[in-house]
């Protein structure tokens, strides 16, 4: 039902999918997360990943993906023992805030310090993110999900969304990690505020640069600032803000 001009009207409306997978490791429960059902296999490589679990694609010795259930049994070329995470058993829920209370626990072994020495000019950051917009159909649909983008000066290398904003970032970094990618030389483009997570994430991932339409947080800018990531944000209207490491920020030729 949709309520406009004092007038109520039955319609059909897109939604956002809303799906739990739950990971198995060595067939031992490790963690449920809440994410968009599409591209999961990158998700699930990109999330063991960032949390220091796996370093590359090829520690995974077998993948097992029940879509229909809402399983991924993982084996792994080595024993895991889960006492070295303090974590186990988790559910990662879609949000941000309590859902990743456990965040801080492991960055220190998997955060890079950036030692990317890309750059961009002002004219690309603004494509960049225009780019990225065009390709976000789901959203445009249902208005329920982040939307994210790894690409290079020249433009996009892949676009993936979810209704989780470290699910994108972690289907992104999946992708990158299954095809071989790398990664150093990429920017990530973003559609949401750069909160800590999200700049914690992008370290992980080890690029240089991040994009977004929206504003980073305070904790976020210090930690730029500590990982020599270069944040740009609030990419609007052909302006924008450099809230670190501005100098992979090049004026355009001409200017």
């Amino acid at each position: 039902m949709h309520y406009s001009s004092n007038q109520m009207t039955e319609i059909e409306d897109a939604v956002a999918e809303e799906f739990p997978l739950t990971i198995y490791l060595n067939e031992v429960e490790f963690a449920t997360l809440v994410c968009s059902p599409e591209h999961l296999e990158e998700l699930v490589i990109g999330f063991l990943a960032s949390e220091g679990v796996i370093r590359r694609f090829n520690d995974i010795e077998k993948m097992n993906m029940d879509e229909r259930g809402g399983f991924c049994h993982i084996r792994l070329d080595r024993r895991v023992s889960t006492d070295h995470f303090t974590y186990s058993k988790r559910v990662i829920g879609s949000c941000c805030g309590k859902s990743r209370q456990f965040y801080f626990q492991n960055d220190a072994d998997t955060a890079k310090v950036s030692m990317s020495k890309s750059t961009l000019t002002p004219t690309q950051c603004i494509q960049l993110i225009e780019k990225m917009q065009q390709r976000s159909t789901v959203f445009k649909e249902t208005g329920g999900i982040h939307n994210a983008s790894m690409g290079t000066a020249d433009g996009l290398v892949v676009h993936r969304g979810d209704i989780g904003r470290h699910n994108a970032l972690d289907k992104l970094y999946g992708y990158c990690l299954t095809n071989h990618i790398t990664v150093r030389d990429k920017v990530l483009v973003f559609s949401g505020r750069i909160s800590s997570e999200v700049l914690a994430k992008a370290a992980k991932i080890g690029v240089g640069i991040v994009l977004s339409k929206s504003a980073p947080t305070n904790l976020a800018i210090k930690m730029a600032d500590d990982l020599n990531i270069t944040t740009v944000g609030f990419i609007r209207g052909g302006s924008f803000n450099i809230y670190s490491h501005s100098w992979r920020i090049e004026k355009d030729s001409g200017n």
